[in-house]
């Protein structure tokens, strides 16, 4: 599990499960594999065919074939260019889960994320007059840096449309990756759109975040690696935006070993793909919204949704609320910084962690989060874990009222955080005081006994 890092590379950039989709398993997959089989990553040798493992070739008519060999070569051509990235157990999603949890920290990734695997994988495959006309390409951030720096390492011109609201660190680390940056629209559709018109335009290769078999080629490196560095893995979770991650992962594993689970998740305002699944094709869902922007995609790709309907046992959906506290836990219990998107295994271990057998490898995708979101996300994450309370309440209005208040809390070990005293108000009678209180607090249970021991001592507690 040691993990081999190179030098840094700049700034990086329904509770529960909602959907239970399991398509049925192909007929040329083997339910399960013999311990022989699992022992050695040559067992088993087998390719996608429009989705599907199989041993021989694809069959007449299907889509985009993609084969463990493919795979298998992406890693050789990444070899010294992305890391090996480390493999961390957590104790305490262990002890929920009843098995070991371990995470892939795709966070650690050169870039903060497994983007540069898939673009560097796209770019190195062009030939010379396409790497002379140079790549365009459209994100919000991972992807941009990571098409940034593939391009650099490989000496071909990069252009990336941005949309006009991306975070400026997320802006600046691409820049100084090496590409030029252009500022568009407000949301990623805009953007993508105004790319693949430039390409058209000046003939530069558009890369695609998620719907290329070479993108998701280099994207199922990481569930190579997984398999070397937990062996005896019984189930991987893996965010799900486009779905070129979670295809390369899966055809990876179910290559080598069809017994392992593969479980996808997305934010429950940003899913695409369930609604997809039951229509067995894409479809477009209307303003997905979520904090995760990293897999806050309207759409599934065509050619990851052919692996993902069939490779993919599961996919579910998690909450704001469970992705906050899911990025809390990470930060806390793992010192690991971790976006939204690339909390989102961790948000489905949390809310059902008894549904998942173990060992557990959880691929966090990402680390780029901007510094102000955070704050926001972290507030939100504390409140969703009973670690802020927010109360008002009245008192009456005479000298030291306050200071005897503030004594109250300070015996109960609460923060105070704010205090807004309110006098002047209709609703308030002549000899009465509001106040609003944000205090920190230790838990739900905290919380609670704050609230009884103020109306123990007399107080009007309203919120």
């Amino acid at each position: 599990m040691a993990a081999r890092h190179g030098d840094e590379d700049g700034p990086g950039s329904g509770s529960g499960p909602a959907s239970h989709l399991t398509p049925p398993a192909p007929a040329s997959a083997p339910a399960t594999a013999s311990p022989s089989a699992t022992a050695s990553p040559s067992a088993s040798e087998g390719s996608v065919s429009g989705g599907s493992v199989s041993g021989g070739s694809a069959p007449e008519g299907s889509g985009a074939t993609i084969t463990l060999d493919d795979i298998r070569g992406a890693q050789k051509t990444l070899s010294g260019v992305s890391r090996l990235t480390a493999l961390e157990g957590s104790r305490y999603l262990s002890g929920l889960v009843g098995a070991p949890v371990h995470f892939k920290c795709e966070n650690l990734q050169r870039t903060g994320s497994f983007k540069l695997r898939g673009g560097y994988v796209r770019i190195a495959g062009l030939g010379p007059e396409e790497r002379a006309a140079g790549v365009v390409a459209a994100s919000a951030g991972n992807h941009a840096q990571g098409v940034a720096l593939a391009a650099s390492l490989l000496g071909v011109r990069s252009t990336v449309f941005m949309p006009e609201g991306a975070p400026l660190p997320k802006i600046a680390a691409t820049r100084d990756y090496g590409a030029e940056v252009r500022l568009y629209g407000q949301i990623v559709d805009e953007t993508m759109r105004a790319a693949k018109e430039y390409a058209e335009r000046t003939g530069a290769v558009f890369i695609h975040p998620f719907d290329h078999p070479d993108i998701i080629t280099g994207q199922g490196t990481v569930g190579l690696e997984i398999l070397e560095q937990c062996p005896e893995v019984r189930t991987v979770v893996v965010g799900i935006g486009g779905g070129g991650l979670a295809a390369g992962i899966a055809v990876a594993v179910k290559s080598l070993r069809p017994d392992v689970r593969v479980v996808g998740v997305q934010a429950e305002g940003a899913a695409a793909y369930p609604p997809s699944l039951a229509a067995g094709r894409p479809v477009t869902i209307d303003a997905p919204v979520t904090m995760a922007d990293g897999i806050k995609v309207g759409r599934p790709g065509d050619v990851p949704f052919q692996i993902i309907e069939n490779l993919v046992d599961e996919v579910r959906t998690v909450t704001e609320d469970e992705l906050s506290s899911a990025l809390l836990l990470c930060l806390e219990r793992a010192k690991l910084v971790v976006e939204p998107a690339g909390a989102s295994p961790v948000a489905a271990l949390l809310s059902a962690p008894e549904s998942f057998e173990g060992p557990v490898v959880a691929v966090l995708s990402g680390g780029n989060v901007d510094p102000l979101l955070m704050q926001r996300i972290l507030r939100h994450g504390m409140a969703a874990a009973g670690r802020y309370l927010s109360l008002r309440l009245r008192l009456t209005d005479r000298p030291g009222a306050l200071a005897t208040l503030l004594g109250v809390l300070s015996t109960l070990d609460a923060n105070v955080l704010d205090v807004s005293h309110v006098r002047t108000n209709p609703r308030l009678g002549l000899s009465e005081a509001e106040v609003e209180l944000h205090l920190e607090t230790k838990g739900p249970d905290h919380c609670e006994d704050v609230r009884e021991a103020l109306r123990g001592a007399g107080y009007t507690v309203m919120a």
